[in-house]
């Protein structure tokens, strides 16, 4: 990946160099080039700010330098930038935007200072680049480069190769919607504390479980926002059900929605529920062992089983695209594990190669790789029955 950063500041930039960031510089994982924006002015005094047109407090910076720095940069690559401009009134950063601006190969990051950037800029840099304010959160700074630091750090740290275990994203705060878990490490007292006992039992399921409890009681008292009727996933609240003909409707609509989205991020139209109409639904529930999830009235969640040799074969896991990012599939997964009969010595399923969060999901429950799916670009998925 390629990241430029224009600042008046480019010294602020030097942490860029230190920890996983700076060691993947060296080793050409990242391309970082940080840039001076006085060196577009062309008066004695490199002037870079002015008064603001209908009064008012503070300074704005300059169309003129910042035009002739982007477009200077813009004409040094092919793939379309997207440029950040790091600002309390933009999108808020989040683990959804940090994989989204993960998945583009350039970035270019846009250090305002004072009142901010004279707006035509942005209007002049959408010609020829994805122009996306983002916010750290409520609150103003000084100027953009420690947000571009902080967003640079939270993306960087996702590309493959950064961190040495990719395996330790996958559980972190906010992967899957909620906050991570506590953690420990030895020894097992401290100073009159111990290590929760299941953590030593050597049981995974048990772990599993008490990990998950912690998740949904932190983000609960630390972060109720992040919470939703419909998404907390508590067994006191949701339930998975038999499906019935009364289901039908809806259940064609979650499908069509949840099918689209994995047939546009594998860029196919061969996956059969993306063509099934509610005849041939209506059908699929006297063959398959059909589940459903309401909230208040709505069905949110569906997955259906049925045994193939010794493999309970989970199909369809969906979740209402809304809804999605709140941990409700992790729930949904292990509802529809628990419904294997008692002859199943496994778990197989199948998804789109291309849709990876999904994958990250099945990895975190044990999934692994077990060659390619029924159909164009999916991958099978299997998992030994505990």
């Amino acid at each position: 990946m390629r990241i430029d950063v224009v600042s008046i500041f480019p010294d602020y930039l030097a942490p860029l160099d230190l920890s996983l960031i700076g060691k993947a510089r060296r080793d050409g994982l990242l391309d970082i080039r940080v840039h001076d924006l006085r060196v577009f002015t062309h008066d004695r005094h490199r002037t870079v700010d002015d008064t603001p047109y209908g009064g008012g407090a503070g300074m704005v910076m300059k169309p003129e330098p910042w035009g002739e720095a982007l477009d200077a940069l813009a004409t040094q690559g092919d793939p379309r930038p997207v440029l950040i401009v790091p600002g309390p009134g933009g999108e808020p950063l989040t683990q959804r935007t940090a994989r989204e601006l993960a998945d583009r190969e350039w970035l270019v990051f846009a250090c305002g200072r004072y009142e901010g950037i004279d707006e035509r800029v942005y209007e002049h840099a959408a010609d020829r680049m994805d122009v996306r304010v983002v916010s750290l959160g409520d609150y103003v700074l000084n100027g953009g480069e420690v947000a571009a630091l902080a967003i640079i750090e939270a993306v960087a740290r996702l590309l493959p190769g950064v961190i040495g275990n990719a395996a330790s994203l996958d559980e972190e705060s906010h992967e899957d919607g909620l906050l991570e878990y506590p953690v420990y490490t030895k020894p097992a007292q401290w100073q009159g504390r111990a290590v929760p006992d299941v953590l030593l039992s050597g049981d995974h399921g048990a772990i599993a479980r008490w990990r998950r409890e912690q998740q949904l009681h932190r983000t609960a008292r630390r972060r109720p926002d992040l919470l939703h009727a419909s998404a907390a996933a508590d067994p006191d609240d949701l339930a998975l059900v038999p499906a019935g003909p009364g289901d039908v409707g809806e259940l064609l609509t979650l499908t069509h929605a949840c099918w689209l989205t994995t047939g546009i991020e594998n860029d196919t139209l061969q996956i059969p529920a993306q063509h099934e109409t509610y005849e041939s639904l209506a059908a699929s529930l006297q063959i398959t062992s059909t589940y459903v999830v309401r909230s208040h009235g709505r069905l949110v969640a569906s997955a259906r089983g049925r045994l193939d040799g010794d493999a309970w074969e989970i199909e369809r896991v969906m979740v209402a695209p809304d809804l999605r990012g709140r941990g409700l599939g992790q729930w949904l997964l292990e509802q529809i594990e628990a419904q294997a009969p008692a002859e199943a010595t496994a778990y197989s399923l199948f998804t789109g190669e291309r849709s990876l969060g999904p994958l990250r999901m099945y990895r975190r429950a044990g999934y692994r790789r077990a060659g390619q799916g029924p159909f164009g670009r999916t991958v099978r998925l299997r998992k030994p029955r505990a």
